[in-house]
């Protein structure tokens, strides 16, 4: 696996990364404790180095999870968690990033991480309610502290990262990015460019959509949150199928899966982007893994991009409530 480097400070990672969340949360049933502790371990094997959580992530289960599969190895991977949500009764109750809440959750975070320090901790949501430098202050006292080691945001906007930046530099930030879903292109892109931030995009798959194995009949756990997405409706899963039929053609003739070829689009796009694919299932690690060794050349790069840009996708990619939580 090859490696790439976020940020001013050169935070290295593997060239892809290991979203964690659907292991416990968001997708459906979480996946028996072993289970999830083999996968992530797989993962190390194959050369993974930079693994993804969260506390709301469960909420709380998936740190636990994440730490305990790690542990053996803590030396030799990057482990990135959040803070950001209030969390009441086990339960999302509207965002929460106060100095003293960031601090507190660190102290959980830390604990249920079986670590000494988070090497990126994200602003999971930005609060609108707190100043962005009061936030970027404190996780400046926690590296300060040796508690933390960078910073990062999530689904922040151009001014939003500007401000943080020149409290504490930003050493990545992770939003939504795909090939169907490529609003990052028009300013942040730009922006963390200009600033030495690197990306990581996370639903790089689109969900699970551009692996080609989902269509308007598919129908999912009760628990899995696409039964709310409005982008997942059977009437937009239909028309937005012309990506997956796009990223077959292409996956056919350099014998690829779909999965690959979107992955490998991300790769190409900058040097700076670090995807962060998820799974609960050791054959999808796998071949996500090999998109990394899926060479597009400039023709099929242009032929990709092009196309893309010229479909019409359906439907918001979060309900009205959770989009209106990101920062534009």
């Amino acid at each position: 696996m090859q490696t790439r480097r976020l940020g001013a400070a050169g935070l290295e990672v593997s060239s892809l990364g290991f979203g964690c969340m659907g292991l416990s949360y968001g997708y459906g049933p979480a996946v028996e404790k072993q289970a999830g502790i083999d996968l992530l371990r797989a993962a190390v094997d194959l050369g993974v180095t930079f693994f993804d959580t969260a506390e709301i992530y469960g909420p709380f289960t998936n740190e636990e999870l994440v730490g305990e599969a790690l542990e053996p190895v803590r030396d030799r991977v990057v482990i990135a968690t959040k803070f950001g949500f209030k969390i009441d009764g086990g339960k999302q109750a509207g965002l929460d990033s106060r100095p003293a809440h960031i601090r507190d959750v660190v102290e959980a975070s830390l604990k249920r991480l079986r670590t000494d320090r988070i090497d990126l901790l994200y602003q999971h949501r930005v609060d609108p309610a707190v100043p962005i430098e009061d936030v970027a202050g404190t996780v400046r006292d926690l590296v300060n502290e040796g508690k933390v080691l960078h910073f990062g945001l999530s689904e922040a906007g151009v001014g939003v990262i500007e401000r943080a930046h020149a409290v504490q530099p930003v050493t990545a930030l992770q939003s939504e990015y795909s090939l169907w879903w490529r609003e990052p292109e028009e300013a942040i892109l730009p922006t963390l460019e200009r600033l030495g931030i690197g990306f990581v995009p996370f639903s790089p798959l689109g969900k699970g959509f551009l692996t080609g194995k989902i269509d308007d009949a598919t129908t999912f756990a009760a628990n899995d949150f696409r039964n709310v997405v409005p982008r997942f409706s059977a009437e937009a899963r239909k028309a937005n199928k012309a990506v997956v039929d796009l990223l077959t053609t292409i996956a056919a003739r350099l014998k690829a899966t779909p999965a690959q070829i979107a992955l490998a689009w991300l790769l190409a796009q900058k040097n700076w982007i670090v995807p962060i694919p998820g799974t609960t299932k050791r054959h999808r690690l796998e071949e996500n893994l090999g998109a990394a060794a899926v060479e597009l050349t400039p023709q099929d790069l242009t032929e990709l991009t092009e196309a893309a840009a010229k479909i019409n996708f359906q439907g918001e990619r979060y309900p009205e409530a959770a989009m209106r939580m990101i920062n534009r």
